[in-house]
C-alpha cells in the first residue's frame, strides 16, 4: 500500500475525528480516484476514507461484518455530512500487489483461491445484504440501458465483440446466478492483506453482500491477469479455488455482464 506523506492537509477532517488525527503523521494513501484514503500514522495507525456523501454507509455496514467475521478491519468511526468518512484500525501486513506476493506468482495464485473458497464456505447468516445478486444485475442493466459498454480492460478470453452480443448472452444465462455464497465483491490483490502470505483481513468489502460465488471468481482471475501482466494462471486459479463450485458458462454470464461496469 502505497503512503506519501502530506505536509498541507487537502481537507478539513470533521470535528469528531480529531482526537485521531491530532498529533499523527498524515498520508496519502488513496488508489482511485472515487475516494481519498489518509494512513493517520499513530497509536498502531488508523485508515480514515473520504468519499462523496452516503457512498461509504454500505462498506461501513459490510466491513463491521467481515469484521465480527474475523476477516476485515475494525470500524470505528463512520461519520456523513458534506462528506463520508470512514475510519478503521490498521491491520498488520500489505496488500497482494507488494513486490513480496508478485515475486512468486504461483504461490499468489493458489493462495488468493483457497482464500477466496475459504470465504465462500463461510455462514453468512445476518449479513447486511442478503441479495447482492439482484443489485448486481440491476446495475448492469442500467449501465446497459445507458451506454455504458467497455471490454477495453478484460483480457480477450472475457470479451465480446459487441454490447449486444454481450447482452444477449446475460439475459439468456442470468437466472443461472445465484445467492449461496458471502461475496467480497472486488476481489482483487490490492483488496487482500496478507502478513508474510499469512492472511491478515479483506479491505474495501462496499460492494460485498450474499451473492453467485461467479462474482468473485470471475474478478480473482481478472486481477491476476491485470497485475500479473499475463494469462496464464487462470486456469490454475480455478483449479485451486475448487471445479467443483465452478461453472464456465456461469463465469462467461459474469464476463458479459461485466463490460457493462
Amino acid at each position: 500500500m502505497k503512503r506519501t506523506l502530506l505536509h498541507n492537509i487537502p481537507h478539513p477532517f470533521p470535528d469528531e475525528l480529531a482526537s485521531f488525527v491530532k498529533g499523527a503523521l498524515v498520508y496519502d494513501s488513496s488508489c482511485s480516484p472515487e475516494a481519498r484514503v489518509y494512513f493517520l500514522d499513530k497509536d498502531g495507525g488508523y485508515y480514515l476514507k473520504r468519499a462523496a456523501k452516503g457512498t461509504l454507509a454500505r462498506e461501513a455496514e459490510m466491513t463491521a461484518y467481515f469484521h465480527a467475521k474475523g476477516i476485515g478491519a475494525q470500524v470505528l468511526a463512520y461519520h456523513s455530512k458534506e462528506h463520508d468518512w470512514l475510519l478503521t484500525a490498521k491491520v498488520e501486513g500489505e496488500d497482494c500487489t507488494h513486490e513480496q506476493y508478485l515475486s512468486d506468482p504461483k504461490r499468489l495464485c493458489d493462495t488468493l483461491a483457497q482464500r477466496l473458497r475459504a470465504l465462500h464456505e463461510l455462514d453468512f447468516t445476518g449479513c447486511p445484504v442478503m441479495d447482492r445478486t439482484a443489485e448486481y444485475l440491476r446495475t448492469v442493466e442500467t449501465n446497459y440501458r445507458t451506454g455504458n459498454y467497455d471490454t477495453s480492460h478484460f483480457p480477450d478470453s472475457f470479451g465480446y465483440r459487441s454490447a449486444q452480443e454481450a447482452y444477449a448472452i446475460l439475459q439468456e444465462g442470468k437466472a443461472a446466478l445465484q445467492d449461496k455464497a458471502l461475496l467480497h465483491g472486488d476481489y482483487c490483490l490490492p483488496n487482500i492483506l496478507l502478513n508474510d502470505w499469512r492472511f491478515s483481513a479483506f479491505i474495501d468489502v462496499g460492494n460485498g453482500g450474499v451473492g453467485d460465488r461467479h462474482i468473485d471468481i470471475f474478478w480473482g482471475a481478472w486481477t491476476l491477469w491485470f497485475n500479473l501482466k499475463t494469462n496464464e494462471y487462470k486456469n490454475r486459479f480455478l483449479d485451486a479455488y475448487g471445479r467443483d463450485k465452478i461453472d464456465e458458462a456461469v463465469l462467461k454470464v459474469i464476463a458479459a455482464a461485466e463490460v457493462f461496469g
